[in-house]
């Protein structure tokens, strides 16, 4: 079996994979990744145990015990960029052997839920309310630099997005990528549900104006006005996409429910955005390990 070279699978002189720090046994099959380092002791907090913690750049890791199961939070950091270091890694530390560098015989697949906080892009959506995104739409380019070999992206809802919207050929290609339908059926129930589109940046890419003028100061309206066989898309955030996709490729199931604490339509902003992550955190902790 072809070894994987050490320029493409880089490690830690100690052999820990080389941005999360991490060896395999550091890591639970079900993994809750955040973008705010401060947010894993937020999320550890409710743990009985931590057994294990660490940390590189902004990737903090904390795993232990929840509900007598084992758990892994993790920080991730802002953009669909550190998206391809995290879920690469995670992979990596339980399908490929590190010391050998070669591809396990046996796959294994991580459960990994997203934790985020995003404003929403209808009207109708409360601040304060928790959103399930049941498909990522990526605006950031990413997964095109990935061969598609399982067919994960909806090419139909793909094309029907870049036709409604008139998309402009000079920015990155669209695509949609599905939840896990697993993940979906444990933890949805109850939630709001939409399909989240994943911006590559936090002004320009999102809509928002300071003194950069706006190639297309439209984009939003376009976005929040698409509809396809009742998909409409509810929020916008930096990283599911690519947590959807690559997961999907690497046969992994993930699933994100964010916080809304803004709406971008009436201008609204929450008023204790801290009690609704607070919320978020114990039903995915309780749903993930039930």
């Amino acid at each position: 079996m072809e070894k994987i070279k050490e320029s493409e699978l880089v490690l830690q002189p100690n052999g820990n994979i080389y941005h999360l720090n991490l060896s395999p046994e550091n890591l639970a099959h079900n993994i809750i990744v955040v973008g705010d380092p401060g947010r894993v002791p937020v999320v550890s907090k409710y743990f009985d145990k931590i057994e294990f913690q660490t940390h590189n750049r902004e990737m903090h890791t904390h795993t232990g015990i929840f509900n007598n199961k084992r758990i892994t939070v993790l920080s991730t950091g802002m953009g669909t960029d550190n998206l391809d270091i995290v879920i690469n890694e995670l992979d990596a530390l339980v399908n490929i052997d590190l010391k050998e560098r070669t591809i396990k015989e046996k796959h294994t697949s991580l459960n990994i839920v997203r934790l985020g906080t995003s404003g929403a892009l209808q009207a109708d959506i409360p601040v304060d309310s928790l959103v399930m995104s049941t498909h990522g739409l990526g605006l950031d380019g990413l997964l095109n630099f990935y061969k598609d070999e399982n067919g994960i992206i909806d090419k139909v809802l793909t094309e029907a997005f870049i036709r409604q919207t008139g998309w402009d050929p000079n920015l990155a290609k669209p695509y949609v990528v599905k939840c896990s339908e697993t993940l979906e059926n444990k933890m949805g129930d109850g939630l709001l549900k939409g399909i989240t589109a994943t911006a590559s940046g936090f002004y320009g890419p999102q809509g928002r104006e300071l003194r950069l003028k706006l190639a297309h100061p439209d984009m939003n309206e376009k976005i929040e006005n698409f509809e396809f066989n009742g998909h409409k898309i509810v929020n916008f955030e930096m990283e599911t996409s690519a947590l959807y996709g690559l997961s999907a490729l690497l046969g992994h199931h993930a699933l994100t429910i964010c916080a809304i604490i803004a709406n971008r339509v009436i201008k609204q902003f929450s008023n204790d955005h801290e009690k609704i992550i607070e919320n978020l955190i114990q039903l995915v902790l309780q749903r993930l390990t039930k």
